[in-house]
């Protein structure tokens, strides 16, 4: 496998984290214009660009730089000690600021006002619950399918969160970047910014059950007696 330096993996990250909002917001914009105020056709249209995207992204990128996109992954890599603490944190800057610059991509290819504030109001304890849930369900998608077939990783990511935008309330958020970024858009799939903690904070939680769960579920069983002759 080839080895890339450090710069390289931040910038597959930037592009991979830019190009997800930029399509999570372009196609939220599209969506909502084209709906005529029909709520699950919008949704629709801004669910299925966004598992075809991931699946694109991750199968580009995550040779390079694991195709985090997310801070919670980037966290959980971290904790593993894939990453060391100061390349984690690179990671999470890097994330945070090409989500920024994503959405802002997306506004002026729609020929919306660059700077915004959503007034998406998303809070209440269903859907906190639901942003945990749907990012325990992400992190354990990755940890356990890349034990079981790392070359399905990027399938499995794009098809779990197509599936989480319908199951879950809070239309599985599931990654702190994207929250902040959403916050500046005053579209279909924006949130408010006095929305935004406590949503990445239960995004943190549920990534954190998650890998206690998987370092348990996948830990080898050591006491297993071995069969007789």
């Amino acid at each position: 496998m080839q080895n890339y330096t450090f710069k390289q993996k931040l910038a597959a990250e930037f592009i991979g984290t830019a190009f997800l909002l930029a399509t999570i917001i372009g196609s939220g914009i599209m969506a909502e214009r084209l709906a005529q105020g029909n709520m699950a056709i919008a949704l629709l249209g801004n669910t299925i660009p966004t598992g075809a995207i991931l699946i694109i992204l991750i199968n580009m990128l995550a040779p390079i730089s694991g195709a985090h996109f997310n801070p919670v992954v980037t966290f959980i890599f971290t904790l593993k000690r894939q990453l060391t603490i100061p390349q984690g944190a690179a990671y999470i800057i890097c994330q945070i600021t090409a989500a920024i610059l994503g959405v802002w991509a997306a506004h002026l290819m729609f020929n919306e006002p660059l700077i915004q504030a959503s007034q998406k109001i998303r809070t209440g304890n269903g859907q906190w619950f639901s942003e945990a849930i749907a990012t325990f369900g992400l992190v354990i998608t990755i940890l356990l399918t890349l034990k079981a077939n790392k070359n399905m990783i990027a399938t499995a990511v794009g098809l779990y969160i197509t599936a989480a935008y319908w199951f879950t309330s809070s239309t599985s958020f599931a990654n702190p970047a994207v929250t902040i970024a959403r916050s500046m858009s005053n579209s279909f799939a924006g949130i408010r910014p006095i929305d935004v903690a406590a949503f990445i904070t239960v995004q943190f939680i549920g990534g954190y059950l998650a890998y206690l769960y998987c370092q348990w579920q996948l830990k080898p069983n050591t006491k297993a007696k071995a069969k007789p002759n």
